[in-house]
């Protein structure tokens, strides 16, 4: 038919479906199933990048098997894709919505203050420190708590438990904690509380030769980088129980020891790229999502560095790791936030 407007011949008949659109027949789609419960369910966004490093590990270790034509397809699948494949089976697991002491004057004085927009982009080792207490309902008496590092250039996270609140007893742990990461520690932030503000940890930050700072008190986004990770590792892997006593710590350890290969090799997270305000309208646009590991080929990282870590990688199992935090997080853990009565 003709169009009476421009003289253009027209198409008639029904609207069909749209060309070039793909079809995903059921292998890739239970593929892409097994892959999603191996990633810890994590969004589209993320999961996209993740498929190819995931699939190599998960074939490498036995737990997936796939003809090159369900493999090819599985990876060129869109965030949106996966999104809309994973629709039904998202409703059907019924994955819950996610949560996310006055120091010394002089001591604070000393140790100078990093907002939230003084970082300009550092080189990996400068990480936010946070403590996660494991108090239950009731702040009372003494508890474990789990001291949380974050590394602002790459995400890379650490976590340590302490039995006691004692700052000779954060420094050793911090000791340890700087042999796992697989960088230098040069910088240290943390916040205002009592544990942090002291001689103790401030002579050991000079003696070791760790830039010390501090944020602003009751300004929780200049701690954006580690107070994230309280929710999305830790508070949502140990959930809001309380933990007390010689047995505690021990147990989260070893939770802990398995937690940190799957979130800092396999969990890819988003980064602020650069964020602009139009009057009242804040736009903000991210970097691709890429796990703490992807993040590691920083230019600025040594060449030794990324030779050891990617090593590391080739020999770690995605699906035994999960199983490992997972197993203990069902038997012991309590996920939902406490009710006071």
């Amino acid at each position: 038919m003709r169009c009476g407007c421009c003289g253009l011949e027209k198409q008639t008949g029904g609207a069909g479906r749209r060309p070039g659109r793909r079809v995903y027949d059921d292998a890739v789609c239970e593929a892409l199933i097994v892959a999603w419960e191996a990633s810890d369910r994590i969004c589209g966004k993320r999961l996209r990048p993740l498929l190819p490093i995931l699939v190599e590990a998960m074939e490498r270790h036995g737990h997936l098997q796939l003809v090159p034509e369900v493999r090819t397809r599985l990876l060129t699948m869109s965030a949106a894709t996966i999104d809309r494949r994973l629709r039904d089976v998202r409703r059907q697991a019924g994955t819950a919505t996610r949560r996310r002491s006055a120091a010394s004057t002089a001591i604070r004085r000393s140790v100078p203050v990093r907002t939230f927009d003084g970082w300009d982009d550092p080189p990996p080792g400068f990480v936010e420190a946070d403590l996660v207490a494991h108090s239950g309902p009731v702040a009372k008496g003494s508890f474990v708590q789990t001291l949380v590092l974050t590394d602002i250039a790459t995400g890379w996270t650490e976590c340590a438990p302490l039995l006691v609140r004692e700052q000779r007893l954060l420094t050793e742990v911090l000791g340890e904690l700087r042999k796992l990461l697989p960088f230098p520690l040069l910088g240290l932030d943390t916040d205002n509380d009592s544990v942090f503000m002291n001689e103790t940890v401030r002579d050991y930050c000079e003696h070791v030769g760790i830039e010390f700072t501090r944020c602003r008190p009751y300004r929780k986004n200049d701690q954006a980088w580690v107070e994230q990770k309280n929710g999305a590792v830790v508070r949502r892997t140990i959930g809001y129980r309380r933990f007390e006593g010689l047995e505690a710590a021990p147990a989260l350890a070893r939770l802990y020891a398995a937690m940190r290969l799957f979130v800092n090799f396999f969990q890819p997270s988003f980064k602020l790229a650069a964020k602009a305000r139009d009057g009242a309208r804040v736009r903000k646009r991210y970097h691709p999502p890429a796990t703490p590991c992807q993040r590691l080929a920083d230019p600025r990282t040594n060449a030794q560095v990324r030779r050891r870590v990617n090593e590391l990688r080739a020999t770690l199992d995605p699906v035994r790791l999960l199983k490992e935090i997972r197993d203990p997080a069902a038997a012991c853990y309590d996920r939902r936030p406490p009710r006071l009565r």
